[in-house]
């Protein structure tokens, strides 16, 4: 017998060795209070499916679709019926699950014959789904020698999977069934189907949007928002990586194998280097039109983006157009640290709008957009308190001026200046590159890792401080930031291809100072599982300028 400490009421039962973590859960199950269905568990601080099975004492903590590795089960679960659901109603043809858009997932779909997709073939793949989920169809788990998981799936023709899996370093894989349909998933599913209650499948743009379900309540689908820029801005990172040759982590794993890091890192610069000077004589266009001329560049993104280096590159471009970019930042303006709000914890909100002056700085802005001298304060942080330094702004004639921060597209911000005066600018690490047709990268991945690694460095915070704040930092995202990126004139993707491999080589020591013994090891554990898909690379040859430099260090620019 083996001892289960159930960490959702702090009580321990004895259960035979191979008990699954279902009949754990419900032996457990009327002493458990979850708002809402279980999906799937830790143990020992490691997400795993509701079929595991347990062999030695263990704790386990269940977890339902509002927790954020659950959420992960269950929508990496329904994706599965998608496919098997388009496999089984167009033989042949190739699904394609892309990113994360509009509150759910966005897939590209081709049939065999190359018709365009129509109402009638999504309401036909519906069908199906429902037909699978109605019937409680299991999801079974195969563990498997990698060479007998990569002939499974070459004689299926999934050429994706079979780079990622021979170049992944393994021994042992596995790969999930459902039906007669087989496929690699790289975290757990739940048991079966009839778990997945909650889902929406439509049209959009030229393919499918999975609708799932909602961050904090799981048993509805959220308001949709359209967002053709962020659509847009997808599409052009997948033309690059089209340039590239480049779509998942078996094609990069290929081209370092094959000698190919410098030159990938030196195209993925040279496009990203690109853009900025594309949007760099955009603002020198609108700055010298005769009526309103643009003067005031904004520019705002979630943490870990890149903003800052961004701003730098931006303004070396705007020099080299002629003219004089000048800058301050929002940060500036916060008010006294004693009237900045809180949270429902007593902690500082530092991310509220509230944090900011914004009637201040809208005073100033406007008094500089007409041609007045403005005297701006600076922000003491070891007394938190706002000083006057005898610091002053006068916009020249050839003068723009930049303000970056993550309030920056908040229109209180800049609600004193004419829009036409201002260019908005959205960047964030919008992550292209899968793991394979069906296995995603989320964003926040990519930005965690490179907070992780930068707060490190800095010894500002350790990997386990760095995770246990990162939900209330995707949080205040959602409410502050996210609202407004649609209303940006321009995005920018940060996201290079080749980040994962250098990341890794930086992320690896650090996710592994994380206790095993604390709840923050679980999302390190799942990030270390991730980078380790891809073949590590050294950093030597990424340019000071980079923006990849504001997290791995070595940077040219001053921040």
């Amino acid at each position: 017998m083996l001892q289960v400490r159930c960490k959702n009421n702090g009580k321990t039962k004895s259960f035979a060795e191979g008990t699954s973590l279902l009949d754990v859960f419900q032996d457990f199950a009327d002493d458990i209070k979850l708002p809402y269905p279980v999906v799937s568990a830790k143990v020992n601080n490691v997400s795993q499916g509701l079929k595991f099975r347990l062999y030695q004492n263990r704790d386990v903590e269940f977890l339902d679709a509002s927790d954020g590795s659950g959420r992960r089960v269950y929508a990496r679960s329904l994706c599965f019926v998608l496919y098997k659901a388009t496999n089984d109603v167009f033989p042949g043809s190739k699904l394609f699950i892309e990113h994360p858009l509009s509150r759910g997932i966005y897939c590209n779909f081709k049939k065999k014959d190359g018709v365009p997709l129509t109402d009638a073939d999504v309401a036909s793949i519906c069908q199906r789904m429902k037909e699978i989920i109605d019937s409680d169809m299991p999801f079974h788990r195969t563990e498997a020698t990698l060479e007998e998981a990569v002939k499974v799936f070459t004689e299926r023709g999934f050429p994706d999977k079979v780079k990622l899996l021979e170049t992944s370093g393994q021994v042992y894989t596995y790969y999930y069934t459902l039906g007669d349909t087989i496929d690699y998933y790289y975290g757990p599913l739940v048991p079966s189907a009839g778990y997945l209650k909650v889902w929406a499948l439509e049209r959009y743009h030229d393919g499918l949007l999975l609708r799932v379900p909602d961050k904090k309540n799981p048993l509805v689908l959220p308001e949709k928002v359209d967002q053709p820029r962020t659509f847009e801005v997808f599409a052009e990172k997948v033309r690059w990586d089209i340039i590239m040759r480049l779509s998942n982590a078996g094609d990069v794993n290929k081209a370092i194998l094959k000698g190919y890091a410098s030159e990938l890192i030196q195209v993925s610069e040279a496009l990203q280097e690109k853009k900025i000077v594309k949007i760099a004589e955009e603002i020198d266009e609108r700055f010298h039109r005769q009526e309103k001329p643009v003067r005031l560049v904004l520019i705002t993104g979630p943490s870990s983006s890149g903003k800052s280096t961004f701003c730098k590159r931006l303004s070396v471009q705007l020099l080299a157009c002629g003219l004089r970019p000048m800058s301050f930042s929002t940060d500036d303006y916060f008010v006294n640290r004693v009237d900045t709000p809180k949270l429902p914890n007593g902690q500082y909100d530092f991310d509220n709008v509230e944090t900011v002056d914004y009637k201040l700085l809208g005073d100033h802005l406007s008094r500089l957009m007409k041609g007045e001298t403005v005297e701006v304060p600076e922000y003491n942080f070891v007394t938190g308190k706002r000083e006057y330094n005898g610091k002053k702004l006068h916009l020249s004639g050839d003068s723009v001026l930049i303000i970056e921060g993550i309030h920056a597209l908040n229109p209180l911000l800049t609600k004193g200046v004419d829009d036409s005066l201002k260019y908005k600018i959205y960047i964030s690490a919008l992550t292209s590159i899968s793991l394979d047709a069906h296995n995603w990268i989320p964003t926040q991945d990519n930005r965690l890792l490179r907070r992780i690694i930068r707060d490190y460095n800095k010894g500002a915070y350790t990997a386990r401080e760095t995770i246990s704040q990162w939900k209330s930092v995707c949080e205040a995202e959602d409410q502050w930031i996210f609202p407004f990126q649609e209303t940006a004139d321009v995005m920018f993707n940060s996201a290079l291809n080749i980040e994962f491999a250098v990341l890794r080589t930086h992320a690896e020591i650090i996710l592994a100072s994380v206790p095993k013994n604390c709840p923050e090891y679980a999302e390190a554990h799942r990030l270390l599982r991730f980078i380790h898909y891809f073949i590590p690379i050294s950093d030597k040859e990424i340019p000071p300028t980079s923006i990849m430099r504001e997290f791995v260090g070595g940077s040219s620019f001053k921040y």
